[in-house]
This record gives C-alpha cells, structure tokens and sequence, in this order.
C-alpha cells in the first residue's frame, strides 16, 4: 500500500486555517487587515529608513559621503533600518488584525519549493532581465554597465571574507525573506481581497519594482515582482518566491564576485 500524497496548499486566498491564530491575534476566520496595513507598513518603513538611517549616517559621520562609498557593515545596518518596517507591517497586522503571519500570508515551505524556486530565479535572472531591461536600457541611451553598476558597487565593497559574509546576508538572505513577506504576503494578499488576482499580481509587481528607487532596473524589477506573485498565488505559500528571489539576487552576487 503506498503512501498518499500530501495535498496542495489552498489556494492564496483560502490559506486560513492552517494554523491556529497567534495569541492576541483575531478571532479564528477573521481578517481585518487590508490595503490600508500595507500602504501604512509602507510608509513607516519608508520614513523610519530616511530618520533612523539619517542617525546612523550622522553618528558614523557619512552624512556628506555617496551612498556608493558606504562601507558594507554601513549598509548592513541601513537596510535593517528598512526592514523594521516592512518586516513589521505583516506581523503586526497577522497578529492583531489577523490569524498570525503563517496563516495570513502563507510563510510556509515544502521541499518542492526549493526546485521550483531555483527554476524561478534563474529564468528571472539570465532571460526575464535581459528581455526587458535591455530595450529599456537602450531606450534611455545607457548600456548594459549602467543597468548593472548598483550591485556592482555593492560587491565592490567586499574586499574580505567578512565582507562577503555581510555581503550574502544582505543580499541573498536577508532581502528575499524580508522582502517576500511584505511584498508577496501582506501586500499581494490585501490586494487581491478588494482587487482580484490580475490587479494584485500587477500592482504588487509595479510597488516591488518602484521600491527600491532604480530607474534603470524598475521595469525587470516590476516584472521579476510580478512573476514571484504568481508563484505565490499559484502555490498559496511564499516559499518557491523566497527561493527564487534568493536565487535571483545569489546568480548576481555570484557573477559580480568572480567576476
């Protein structure tokens, strides 16, 4: 007699009641949270960013430095500054106004995520980015070193081991996870409540893209957000998108580094 397979996560509006409500958090079943905790998680982590990365900058003197010349453990403390907030949105708003982060917002894996995710990452990395940067690019009347200078400076900057420590933890680490649990979890889920899913995938795709302030890569960005959300719709789970996004920024850390 062979075993049965386990079945499929609901899908990402139904992920209710797959565990039970965090102590504080709403009644089993109840959701009060919407698009109005995302666009408030996004603003605190926005201005909580520019006034506890403004102390940060001030108390290490580098007020008056380019951001491009920030040392890495510099601007390993700056993106925590950013992460508060949009790690703190999600778990406030399953906490109180929902049934807890796991159950609102699906911060679940299963083994198959890992395959799923890799695939993901690296279609979205070496054909998903050049089909839609380079005309973009090219539209702009920048090259192909321009799009991809920020994350060279970035890397630069790892000139030690413990810099290419900091460097990974930041990157490959701490952003997809943070980042995916804001994005593809609070954001996407509220969205699709009083949207649908076409709109939510869209306009969380576009938020994702227009967050991290690039022109250059906004449009692979927007886009490479937009497929990660129909992973997670698809999967009624953020594990594959965490996966992918971490294999998405690990194929650029890698390339830049051995470079």
């Amino acid at each position: 007699m062979t075993d049965r397979p386990p079945p499929p996560d609901p899908p990402l509006a139904t992920t209710g009641a797959l565990a039970a409500p965090s102590r504080g958090a709403a009644a089993p079943g109840t959701v009060r949270w919407g698009i109005g905790d995302a666009a408030a998680g996004w603003l605190v982590a926005m201005s909580g960013s520019a006034i506890l990365g403004g102390l940060v900058l001030a108390l290490a003197g580098r007020l008056d430095d380019k951001p491009s010349t920030y040392p890495l453990w510099l601007v390993a403390i700056l993106q925590v500054t950013l992460w508060l907030g949009l790690a703190g949105a999600p778990i406030v708003a399953g906490r109180w106004r929902g049934g807890g982060v796991v159950r609102d917002f699906g911060l679940r894996f299963r083994p198959i995520d890992v395959g799923v995710g890799a695939v993901v990452g690296l279609v979205g990395q070496l054909a998903l980015v050049p089909l839609v940067s380079l005309p973009w690019v090219a539209l702009l009347g920048k090259s192909s070193k321009d799009l991809e200078q920020p994350a060279r400076d970035l890397a630069d900057r790892a000139t030690s081991p413990v810099g290419v420590v900091l460097l990974v933890l930041i990157v490959v680490i701490g952003a997809p996870l943070i980042e995916e649990l804001f994005f593809r979890g609070l954001l996407l889920r509220a969205l699709q409540r009083r949207l649908g899913v076409a709109w939510a995938v869209a306009v969380s795709g576009l938020v994702f893209g227009l967050t991290h302030f690039e022109v250059l890569q906004f449009p692979a960005l927007a886009a490479f957000g937009a497929v990660l959300a129909i992973v997670t719709v698809r999967a009624g789970r953020l594990g594959p998108a965490i996966v992918g996004h971490l294999v998405f920024n690990l194929v650029t850390v890698v390339s830049l580094l051995t470079s």
